[in-house]
């Protein structure tokens, strides 16, 4: 159970980092209202956020696991 929710929830960071980074580079430019488009502070900001749900997703596939 907990290494479901851990992987589910670090691949939502990590599509939601990836979003925000693509927008913040101007590559999709949607939604037409976002404040993130093409705004280069959102880049480095979008990486974060990927990392860090890539980092949960290996926290939660090593749950459970035998050492």
């Amino acid at each position: 159970m907990l290494r479901t929710a851990l992987t589910l929830v670090g691949a939502v960071l990590f599509v939601m980092g990836l979003f925000f980074t693509l927008q913040g580079a101007g590559v999709i430019m949607w939604p037409a209202d976002s404040f993130m488009l093409a705004d280069r502070a959102w880049v480095s900001k979008g990486l974060m956020i990927a990392l860090a749900g890539a980092a949960v997703i290996l926290i939660g596939r090593r749950a459970g696991s035998k050492a």
